[in-house]
């Protein structure tokens, strides 16, 4: 089940002042809840967000999560998570999930894997057994894994071909467009295996076309046409120079049809987020929060902070002073006789780092995720309030700012 109710858009002024945006409210309904966008989804991939536990992810506003279809195929396999009814169960969240096909990961392997017309075979790179993943085995796994939406299996066009004939240079426009085409017949096969397995959740198919906009428009044709009930775009992200995504981004981002819900897979920072916003975007993943987390790269309403930086050794700060996560403002309500808050410093934080103690990479992954998720309710609220136009302004100040 997908339900997906617009609630509110961006428009110009009425004294010109403001042209206005592309961006959506809007509120997602799904069979294991509803989720507000525009919304960022926390990574998942093994079952579990890296060092954060569920309850954290509750408390910070996570609305749905993300699994990894390749990765739980290989580990635990299909027969553990069968025998609790599903992803849901086994990780014990109650709220939707949003499992990822395994095109981007097999596209990773590079040379261990051989894409054919049926599907791809490659060496599992957990023990070397041959396996073979094709659209049916894709939408099989995913319906045991029961996730509410289900994305379709699709080739990521990467921005570096490698063909070995181009290997290293830009992909190429054939190159392109037979990677983009195949993905349209796997989305076919796809949406007919989705079908026949009565799968009750949501199935959306994946925008390809590499940095060549009019295949970008040919894909959103052929996936229109075959009315997946959300869009995803794929391919951003994988290498290519900043400018050039956002130029895709912009050019995809408004086309997209108005009545489903819009998913950018992968991206990426805040500005990424904001950016994505402005052009139509509602759903957002990224690994950045946790894996910048673990290399102790924080982010601040004033821009990023590197943990192990010398001139943060005795520092007394929060990590940001309007931060309210557990790391920068704690939740216990102690009254301390330096009448400092309840949170933790940068002093202390820059301490664990040094120190390599686990705790340095769960509080740092809890404030980062929460500052992503903050960030998309104050787009939320902006937006609900008509004030997103100011709300950009603020937000580009406040990152420019420095921490």
């Amino acid at each position: 089940m997908l339900q997906f109710d617009l609630l509110a858009t961006d428009p110009a002024s009425a004294d010109g002042s403001y042209a206005g945006s592309h961006a959506r409210r809007g509120r997602l309904t799904l069979n294991h809840g509803v989720v507000q966008t525009p919304i960022f989804m926390p990574v998942g991939t093994y079952g579990t967000v890296k060092g954060v536990m569920p309850r954290s992810l509750h408390e910070m506003g996570a609305q749905i999560i993300l699994g990894n279809t390749f990765h739980l195929w290989m580990r635990p396999g299909l027969d553990v998570v069968r025998q609790f009814g599903g992803l849901h169960a086994f990780e014990k969240w109650d709220k939707p999930i949003l499992t990822d096909s395994g095109g981007f990961q097999v596209w990773s392997l590079g040379e261990m894997r051989k894409i054919s017309e049926e599907g791809v075979k490659f060496a599992s790179p957990v023990n070397g057994d041959k396996l073979f993943l094709t659209p049916e085995i894709s939408m099989q796994i995913q319906t045991v894994l029961n996730s509410d939406i289900v994305m379709q299996f699709d080739e990521c066009t990467p921005y570096l071909s490698v063909e070995p004939k181009t290997r290293g240079q830009v992909t190429t426009e054939p190159e392109a467009r037979a990677s983009m085409e195949l993905s349209l017949r796997w989305a076919a096969r796809c949406k007919a295996e989705f079908a026949a397995l009565q799968n009750p959740n949501a199935l959306f198919g994946i925008v390809q076309g590499g940095m060549h906009t009019h295949l970008r428009d040919a894909s959103l044709a052929g996936l229109e046409a075959l009315d997946f009930p959300g869009i995803a775009v794929g391919g951003l992200s994988v290498g290519e120079p900043k400018d050039e995504m956002m130029r895709v981004l912009q050019h995809v981002g408004p086309k997209l049809p108005k009545h489903k819900p819009h998913y950018l897979m992968g991206v990426g920072t805040p500005e990424d987020l904001v950016a994505g916003v402005q052009n139509g975007i509602d759903m957002f993943d990224c690994v950045m929060p946790t894996r910048n987390a673990r290399n102790g790269t924080l982010f601040s309403r004033y821009g990023d902070l590197k943990i192990r930086n010398a001139r943060h050794k005795a520092d007394a700060q929060p990590l940001d002073v309007t931060c309210t996560c557990y790391a920068c403002a704690g939740n216990s309500g102690v009254a301390w006789a330096d009448g400092g808050r309840d949170g933790f410093s940068r002093a202390y934080l820059h301490h664990l780092d040094r120190c390599g103690e686990m705790l340095s990479p769960m509080l740092a992954s809890i404030h980062n995720l929460h500052y992503y998720l903050n960030l998309m309710q104050e787009i939320r609220d902006a937006l609900d309030a008509g004030r997103f136009g100011a709300f950009v302004q603020q937000f580009h100040a406040d990152r420019a700012r420095g921490v």
